[in-house]
């Protein structure tokens, strides 16, 4: 029997029990991809190239969490209409960034777009086309393929895997899928594709997130994540408190395109006692349209806060990542001028989305970088470390230092 692509072999994960694991680990009928559209199979090389630079190895498959995990909007008509649901877990990461992304086109690219407005409330159509829009941007140059100005040749433009056909493994009882591998040389061929198949990645079952994340892989190829990779990191995910987590340079590359391990701006080949590393360190090569700022208390007690570089504390829009507490989330403003006019720095709002169901509404925060620093509102605690320096204005003040936070009557949250 020819080697298949599985998603959904591993049994050891039990889900919490108000939940009906068949249901969503099993894809629909409906989002089986027909093999007349012109896939070709996954190869068993591919298969065993996936999982090696995915986990370091052959043996894992993702968990329950990343099976589920699709890319779903909200509440149609609501403040966060424009938000993706989200659930613990690692593949949460992969959705806020996709969730930056959709935040950027819909206001600083999609057509008639103007501020909060169409942000908070895009119609259906729109929403459709946002969500898109990301899926369709990782491929060809954008992912540091070769252009054909560069050899003289075209390149593939962007790679997609979906579901084949299905096939029951009657060693194991699990029902595998073998994956179609689409390719483009157009950037809108991809876009349209994506449109015509945006239920395979955004339909309860479908297990979106991992097959764009293949799709990620394929796009920029196995062999120069490998060449963006340095000496600390081998593969793009890790294991921690039994699932599986995005490390930085799976981050870099949904944000930058290149897999680079590190934060700071270009390569280290240095090391701190001034004498040359074996192996160059990489970092961030060029500024990006979404940023990234991190921030952990355990990190910071000890000293271990990783120092973002300016090619992603100050990307081209408003948009940042947020990694606070190991937990991810968005932050934007609506004023793209923020980061081209030293003078919007000095009093401004902020929006916050943390992606957890529990948060109702956009979060607006306002900024004071000069009239007072922070420490002088933080008197009224009570001892609580979150309470007297709430973990979301610590992370803002590694980009706009000493500024003030005005949380606008809604209580500290992350």
């Amino acid at each position: 029997m020819e080697r298949l692509l599985d998603v959904e072999e591993e049994q050891e994960d039990a889900p919490p029990p108000c939940r009906i694991r068949p249901q969503l680990c099993s894809i629909p009928t409906r989002l089986i991809i027909s093999p007349r559209l012109g896939g070709t199979p996954v190869t068993p090389q591919l298969t065993e190239s996936l999982r090696r630079i995915l986990f370091g190895g052959t043996f894992h498959v993702f968990n329950y969490e990343w099976r589920k995990s699709v890319f779903q909007f909200r509440e149609t008509n609501s403040d966060l209409s424009y938000a993706l649901e989200t659930d613990r877990g690692g593949a949460r990461a992969v959705q806020m960034v996709i969730q930056a992304h959709i935040i950027k086109y819909l206001l600083f690219t999609c057509q008639n777009s103007s501020a909060s407005r169409t942000l908070h409330r895009p119609e259906a159509g729109t929403r459709i086309a946002a969500s898109s829009r990301p899926h369709g941007r990782f491929g060809g140059e954008e992912l540091g393929l070769p252009s054909s100005r560069q050899t003289g040749e075209r390149k593939e433009q962007g790679v997609h895997l979906l579901p084949g056909r299905r096939l029951r493994e009657e060693s194991t009882g699990s029902t595998l899928f073998q994956l179609q591998l689409f390719t483009f040389k157009k950037k809108e061929d991809v876009r349209k594709f994506i449109l015509e198949h945006i239920q395979c990645f955004k339909e309860e079952g479908s297990h979106g997130v991992i097959l764009f994340l293949y799709s990620l892989i394929c796009s920029r190829t196995v062999d120069r994540l490998k060449d963006d990779l340095d000496s600390t990191t081998s593969h793009l995910l890790y294991v921690s408190l039994g699932n599986f987590v995005c490390r930085q340079a799976l981050l870099n590359l949904l944000l930058t395109g290149r897999a680079s391990p590190n934060v700071f701006n270009g390569t280290v080949s240095c090391g701190e006692d001034g004498q040359p590393l074996e192996h160059p360190l990489q970092g961030v090569l060029s500024r990006t349209d979404i940023g990234y700022l991190t921030w952990s208390r355990e990190q910071e007690d000890s000293g271990r806060l990783p120092q973002v570089g300016s090619m992603l504390k100050t990307p081209k829009f408003p948009v940042w990542v947020c990694c606070i507490n190991s937990s991810y989330s968005v932050m934007f403003s609506v004023n793209r001028s923020l980061l081209s006019d030293w003078r919007m720095e000095h009093l401004f709002h902020l929006y916050y989305y943390n992606g957890q169901k529990s948060q109702k509404t956009t979060a607006r925060l306002t900024v004071d970088t000069h009239s007072h620093h922070w420490e002088a509102s933080s008197s009224d605690s009570d001892g609580d470390p979150e309470r007297r320096f709430p973990s979301l204005e610590m992370i803002i003040r590694t980009k706009w230092a000493g500024a003030a936070v005005d949380w606008n009557n809604t209580t500290p949250f992350y």
